[in-house]
C-alpha cells in the first residue's frame, strides 16, 4: 500500500498517491463546482481532526481520502451514476466501489468496504460514528463543513486552519446547494427519502411531500398482525 507519496493543501498533508489523484479527478467530472469543493473541504477537513486525535490517528490514509473526496458521486451533476430507486448515499457508495474496481485492483476487499460503508452511512452519524476508524474520521470530516470549528467535539479544528481551507476551497453556497439538491431527490424518487435526513427538505420545502403513509409506525399499524389468528 504506498503512502509514502503526500501534498499539501491549505497546510493539510494528506496522501498524493496514484489513486487519490484518480478519485479527485473522477470526483471532479462528476461533480459541480460547490460540490467538488465540498467533498474536497470535508477530506481536509476530516485529516485536520483525525490527525489530533489519537484514537483516529493510526487509520487508513488513503482509504480515508478515497472516501472523503468521492462521498457525494450520489449528487452527480452528469446524471449518471443516479439510479431511479436508491439513496444517494448508496448511489455514491456503488460508483465508488465501481471506481476502486477499475482503478485499485490491488486493494482487498475489506479497504473496498471500508470505502462502500463511509460513503453509504455518511449521513447516519448514529450509526457512521461507531464503525471503524476510518469511517468515523471521514464522517467528522463531512459535518465539520456543515457545523464549523464550533461543531467539532474537543476543538479538534480552530477556526483558523476552518478559514485556511475555506478560502482555498470556497463554499460557494453549499447550504442553499444541498438544499436544492434534496429537494430534488425528493421531487424525482421521493420513496429513496422516506426513511432518511433527505425527507427533512422535502416536508418543510417540496409542495406537496408527505411521510404520511410512509413512517415506520405506519407499516406496523397498517398491517395488524397482532389481529391475525
Amino acid at each position: 500500500m504506498a503512502q509514502n507519496l503526500t501534498r499539501q493543501i491549505a497546510g493539510v498533508t494528506i496522501p498524493n498517491t496514484e489513486v487519490v489523484q484518480k478519485a479527485l479527478a473522477y470526483a471532479r467530472s462528476h461533480s459541480d463546482d460547490m460540490t467538488y469543493n465540498h467533498v474536497f473541504r470535508s477530506c481536509l477537513f476530516g485529516f485536520v481532526i483525525a490527525d489530533k486525535n489519537p484514537s483516529l490517528r493510526d487509520r487508513d490514509r488513503e482509504v480515508h481520502a478515497v472516501a472523503a473526496v468521492l462521498h457525494d458521486l450520489g449528487w452527480d451533476n452528469t446524471g449518471e451514476l443516479v439510479s431511479e430507486d436508491k439513496r444517494f448515499e448508496v448511489d455514491g457508495a456503488i460508483a465508488a466501489r465501481a471506481f476502486l474496481d477499475q482503478e485499485a485492483k490491488e486493494w482487498d476487499p475489506r479497504r473496498k468496504q471500508l470505502v462502500w460503508d463511509a460513503i453509504a452511512l455518511h449521513t447516519t452519524l448514529s450509526i457512521a460514528m461507531h464503525k471503524e476508524v476510518e469511517v468515523v474520521a471521514i464522517t467528522q470530516g463531512i459535518m465539520a463543513d456543515f457545523a464549523g470549528p464550533d461543531g467539532v467535539p474537543g476543538g479538534l479544528l480552530t477556526w483558523d486552519e476552518y478559514r485556511e481551507i475555506v478560502k482555498a476551497l470556497p463554499r460557494i453556497g453549499l447550504v442553499a446547494g444541498c438544499r436544492e439538491i434534496f429537494c430534488n431527490l425528493c421531487r424525482t424518487k421521493p420513496a429513496t427519502t422516506y426513511d432518511n435526513i433527505v425527507s427533512q427538505w422535502g416536508e418543510k420545502y417540496v409542495e406537496g411531500y408527505t411521510l404520511d403513509g410512509h413512517k415506520a409506525v405506519d407499516s406496523m399499524e397498517i398491517y395488524k398482525l397482532e389481529d391475525w389468528p
